[in-house]
């Protein structure tokens, strides 16, 4: 399949895919990032998304989106490959506000894949501060709204009633205390498999404040070294 056959049929696919997000609480955006991001796409590439979602609640969110995605059955999970892992959401990064700005180091691989992001759902003064806080990038991006609005792979970003009833009930006191709760039972399970899985230099975060999950950055740094990055400019 030629290169250009792959990329629509994988970018449609991922489209109705993605908007499951609409109905997951408090998710203000998402982008698209890997191999959808830079173009590097192969039969089994997986749909690496960055989310960015509400200030308070990281862990009721990623809770939700496991829920809804692995219900579905469309969601990666930890130790799948190749053709198991194919088409599959990888949740492997959640941001808020206070995380926006990528953390250090800033190499080629990670200037490339940023600069590349595909804003695909969600707010655009979200998405506009995700990018000013990421001013590292050279030459820096810039997101354009207007642009992304007649783009094929913006989705409406209008909420689903569910969501918004979610949002309602958990936006108090009780959300509070269920964040807790599901910060508490996520993180138990996090430690427990890094204890199982010890990967080359993990990038692995989990705060209120933001959730990572690269346990194994080998293959970035073999590119890095060998030169082996595909730049791409999309934006």
């Amino acid at each position: 399949m030629k290169n250009s056959e792959l990329s629509e049929k994988k970018w449609s696919k991922f489209l109705r895919r993605v908007r499951l997000f609409k109905f997951v609480p408090f998710t203000d955006f998402v982008l698209a990032a890997g191999s959808l991001a830079t173009g590097n796409l192969h039969e089994n590439s997986d749909f690496d998304v960055i989310l960015g979602v509400r200030n308070g609640r990281v862990f009721t969110t990623r809770f939700f989106a496991v829920t809804f995605l692995g219900f579905l059955g469309v969601r990666r999970k930890k130790m799948t490959h190749g053709e198991e892992a194919s088409d599959k959401i990888c949740l492997s990064h959640f941001v808020t506000a206070k995380s926006y700005r990528l953390t250090p180091p800033y190499n080629d691989y990670w200037q490339n894949l940023y600069y590349n992001l595909v804003p695909v759902l969600g707010s655009d003064e979200k998405i506009n501060d995700f990018f000013k806080a990421n001013n590292w990038l050279k030459p820096e991006r810039v997101y354009d709204q207007k642009a992304y609005k007649g783009n094929p792979f913006h989705l409406n970003p209008k909420d689903s009633l569910i969501r918004s009833l979610l949002e309602k009930a958990l936006g108090g006191g009780f959300g509070d205390w269920l964040e807790r709760r599901l910060k508490n039972l996520q993180i138990r399970r996090i430690e427990r498999s890094l204890d199982v899985v010890e990967g080359y230099k993990p990038r692995v975060i989990y705060t209120d404040d933001e959730l990572e999950f690269h346990p194994d950055t080998r293959r970035i740094e073999e590119m890095i070294k060998n030169k082996t990055i595909k730049v791409v400019k999309r934006a």
